[in-house]
């Protein structure tokens, strides 16, 4: 008789939605978020754009190690070893919490060395801002590794809705609190850094709460009494870290990129930044599926049925490229109402929407086999190949061909999205062979 599957669609479907909701909640709000900042002034928007290119590094960082231990976490659920997925959420807690709080205290203590050292050209009173937003979100970190902590546990055990639950009441927060006290107090950008605090705040403090709560596969409570054991620590961050180095060369390869960008003149990058947008709003839904796929992977890979975890990312895979398309045609159709809002000039405005025609026609092309597929990889422990095949086609397509293209052949910012498709086409070639040799199965976590 033919084994059942490990999840039915329903199961899928359920896991999955709210991760897709999150994620596009979460971008909407912080867009939102950005446009009430851009209305204290330049400076301000100047400042937070420029702290944001340092924190970004740090919160991947945390979300890849919160990563490693969700598939840690699912792999013992997966083998019925209710047990070991509690002692590891434990560990998952304790280490990247000890980890956010040394980084929160480096960037403490040498906030305005750093600062000066990375920006020292900008002007005086957006570096003074720069400090005070600086401030404020460097002493959110903690909290938030313990929300992506906290967060990536509930998810290994199927929990999506309670993560996004948290997110989407946090994410109103923050912008309530922007408006109270940006627009009632007139703070500023002190206003916006302490909304953006209390938010991350509130994330890492109900989390822990709801961690305590018992009748779930894992409870994780008495936090003070947690005892480092390294080699579970040593897993968590043999996982964590290549994902971790992995977005932090996105981050520096976004920087490369911007720098050329900004040389290209006025109208180029206010085409550029708007097309970065509209992009990433078109793909984030499927970031959500990609998100699901590593706990419904792990879950497979622990109870040592390899044959289910090649079926549900190819199926998982099927139903990202759906969604996908959907997206690309909705964000497509708002991409003219958006530059309108947006009050953009009509030279950008006409070079963004040609950038969107061809996003729109390549990305559902290429774009899922390079992501979709990796995350369900890393879940089988298959981490440092996906760490070295992105880093070296993002650096060699993405960035390089963008800065030959922009730079030596005019091609304007399209070169920026040429070398892009170059990157995803590569990347998705080569995880596509990663996957059918099936060498990722033979990865041992737990």
């Amino acid at each position: 008789m033919k084994e059942k599957h490990m999840f039915t669609n329903r199961d899928l479907w359920k896991l999955l939605i709210p991760l897709m909701i999150e994620q596009l909640l979460t971008s909407l709000m912080g867009t939102v978020d950005t446009m009430m900042v851009s209305n204290v002034g330049s400076a301000a928007i100047s400042a937070v754009s420029l702290v944001d290119s340092i924190n970004v590094l740090f919160i991947q960082a945390f979300s890849a190690l919160a990563a490693g231990g969700a598939i840690l976490c699912s792999q013992y659920i997966g083998s019925n070893n209710t047990e070991k997925a509690n002692h590891s959420a434990s560990q998952v807690l304790f280490i990247i919490t000890a980890i956010s709080v040394v980084i929160m205290a480096i960037c403490l203590i040498f906030k305005v060395p750093l600062l000066h050292l990375i920006f020292g050209s900008v002007e005086a009173e957006v570096m003074e801002a720069s400090e005070t937003y600086f401030f404020y979100t460097a002493l959110s970190f903690p909290f938030i590794a313990i929300y992506d902590a906290g967060a990536s546990i509930f998810r290994a055990q199927q929990n999506t809705k309670g993560p996004m639950t948290i997110s989407v009441i946090s994410n109103v927060l923050n912008v309530a609190g922007n408006a109270i006290l940006i627009w009632g107090f007139d703070m500023g950008v002190a206003g916006a850094a302490i909304a953006t605090l209390a938010s991350r705040i509130f994330c890492g403090v109900v989390v822990l709460y709801f961690l305590r709560k018992p009748r779930q596969p894992i409870v994780v409570r008495d936090y003070f009494k947690i005892r480092p054991d390294w080699g579970i620590i040593r897993r968590v961050l043999s996982i964590g870290i290549p994902s971790g180095v992995e977005n932090g060369m996105f981050q520096f390869g976004k920087l490369a990129i911007q720098s050329t960008v900004s040389t290209l003149g006025t109208v180029a990058i206010a085409a550029q930044a708007m097309t970065n947008i509209l992009e990433s709003l078109n793909g984030v839904a499927v970031m959500g599926i990609g998100i699901g796929l590593m706990t419904v992977v792990g879950q497979c890979m622990g109870a040592g049925r390899k044959d289910e975890a090649v079926y549900y990312v190819k199926k998982l895979s099927l139903w990202g490229e759906i969604v996908l398309i959907i997206s690309c045609l909705v964000v497509y159709g708002l991409t003219i109402p958006v530059t309108v809002l947006g009050g953009m000039e009509e030279q950008s405005a006409q070079m963004c929407f040609q950038m969107m025609t061809v996003i729109t026609i390549v990305k559902p092309i290429v774009w899922m086999f390079s992501f979709i597929p990796a995350y369900g990889m890393r879940a089988a422990g298959d981490v440092k190949f996906s760490m070295i095949v992105s880093c070296i086609s993002m650096w060699c397509c993405r960035v390089a061909l963008c800065i030959v293209l922009c730079r030596f052949f005019g091609f304007g910012p399209m070169g920026v999205w040429i070398g892009m498709f170059a990157d995803w086409t590569i990347r998705g070639i080569v995880f596509s062979f990663r996957f059918h040799s099936r060498k990722w199965l033979e990865h041992r976590v737990i």
